[in-house]
């Protein structure tokens, strides 16, 4: 008999492994180097650092809108703020719901799909939080794309509400509590208003799932093609 595989990751897809562990990596890198433990007495700026060079600015973006030119120095910031946290209890708090919101989403959608949502939900979050908020604080933390993994999940459940004739706000019972939850925090303990890329991702996560689902996109073309 052969025996059970039961490795924690072995029907986690490799996709979503793979962002967990980019996450954990960058964070346990910045962790050791501010305990001093790895990369000398500069590591201790090695979070800071990343922050100014790879978190991304709304003062920045709205630069390069004014100017009409955008430099791919900060065009990567839409991507590389969402693997920058400021904290190791931060870091390990979304790379725990990437696992466990891209496990579900990606038993139904493909591998690239689920990496398209979270990519997708990061920079427009990015995109939506530079539009709409004027501070000097950067952005940071992967939490855009797992509420946009939020997103993709509440579509599954919005979904199969439909299907079976059942009451189709419960899709959205996740994205409501863990909101209340945000508001309730940030009443008590102030806080950025970084709750607005969260909300973006969510939203383009959960619209972008109609084409990435599978036969979405050949859903989407047989309708226009009637039209």
């Amino acid at each position: 008999m052969s025996e059970e595989n039961n490795a924690p990751f072995n029907t986690v897809p490799p996709v979503v492994v793979a962002l967990f562990l980019l996450i954990m990596g960058i964070e346990i890198a910045f962790d050791l180097g501010a305990r001093g433990l790895a990369g000398g007495p500069q590591a201790v700026g090695w979070r800071l650092d990343a922050v100014q060079t790879y978190g991304f600015s709304a003062l920045i973006f709205n630069r390069m809108l004014e100017l009409g030119q955008y430099p791919a120095e900060h065009l990567i910031r839409f991507v590389s703020y969402a693997f920058i946290h400021s904290s190791l209890t931060q870091a390990v708090f979304a790379g725990v719901m990437v696992l466990a919101l891209g496990n579900m989403v990606g038993k139904v959608f493909s591998q690239l799909a689920t990496l398209l949502v979270f990519v997708l939900g990061i920079v427009a979050g990015a995109v939506i939080y530079g539009l709409i908020v004027d501070t000097q604080f950067a952005l940071i933390g992967a939490f855009p794309g797992v509420y946009a993994l939020i997103g993709a999940y509440s579509f599954l459940l919005f979904t199969h509400q439909t299907l079976v004739g059942g009451n189709r706000l419960q899709a959205f019972r996740l994205i409501g509590v863990l909101m209340g939850i945000q508001l309730i925090f940030g009443l008590i303990f102030g806080g950025q208003p970084d709750w607005i890329a969260d909300v973006g991702g969510f939203i383009v996560g959960f619209v972008v799932s109609f084409v990435l689902v599978p036969g979405g996109w050949r859903r989407l073309r047989d309708r226009l093609r009637h039209r």
